[in-house]
C-alpha cells in the first residue's frame, strides 16, 4: 500500500528531527526479522534510550541529505531502519550488535552517523566493541590503584620477613 505524501512529510521530520538531535546513528538491515525478533529489537533499544524509526531508504537518504553530513552517506541495501543514539553515543551500535548476535542472518549494521560524519560498517562494528562507561571507569579506577596496590604488596613483605628474623633471633 502506497504512502500518502502527508504520511511521508511527517516521517521526513521525524527522522530530520531525530537526525538532528541524535549524538550518533546506526543504519540497520533487519530483511528476514520477524514479528518477535523486531518486537524484541524494539524493546532493546527503547531501554537503552535509543530510538528506532523504520521508513523507505529515499526518505532516508532525503532526511539526512538536508542535514549536510560530512563524507558519503553508506550503502542502503535491503530493508533499513535508524537507530538514533542519546546520551549515550555507543549505545545504538552496541544494543544492534548485541542483538545481531542472536540473529546473525537477519541483522547487519550497514554505517552509521558519529560526530556529524558518515562511517563506514567497519567503524560501526569497531564503536560498538568499546566497553561500557561503566567498566571504562573500572578499569581506570584499577590502573590508578594499581600501583599503590603493588606498594602495600611490597611494604607487607618486608614487614613479614622482619618479624621472621626477630622470631629466628628469639629462638
Amino acid at each position: 500500500m502506497a504512502i500518502t505524501r502527508q504520511k511521508k512529510e511527517e516521517i521526513l521530520k521525524k527522522i530530520e528531527d531525530k537526525g538532528r538531535e541524535a549524538s550518533s546513528a546506526i543504519f540497520v538491515n533487519f530483511h528476514g526479522l520477524n514479528v518477535a525478533g523486531e518486537t524484541e529489537l524494539r524493546n532493546n533499544l527503547r531501554n537503552s534510550g535509543v530510538d528506532y524509526v523504520v521508513a523507505k531508504k529515499t526518505l532516508i537518504r532525503k532526511a539526512f541529505d538536508t542535514l549536510k553530513l560530512k563524507g558519503e552517506i553508506p550503502e542502503l541495501e535491503g530493508e533499513v531502519a535508524v537507530a538514533f543514539g542519546g546520551e549515550d553515543v555507543v549505545a545504538p551500535a552496541k544494543e544492534i550488535f548485541e542483538f545481531g548476535k542472536k540473529h546473525k542472518d537477519t541483522l547487519k549494521m550497514l554505517g552509521g552517523i558519529l560526530e556529524g560524519e558518515y562511517i563506514d560498517a567497519n567503524k560501526a562494528l569497531m564503536l560498538a566493541s568499546i566497553p561500557s562507561r561503566e567498566v571504562l571507569y573500572g578499569k581506570f579506577v584499577n590502573v590508578i590503584n594499581s600501583p599503590v596496590q603493588g606498594m602495600v604488596v611490597t611494604l607487607n613483605g618486608v614487614m613479614g620477613n622482619f618479624v621472621r628474623v626477630l622470631g629466628q633471633i628469639k629462638k
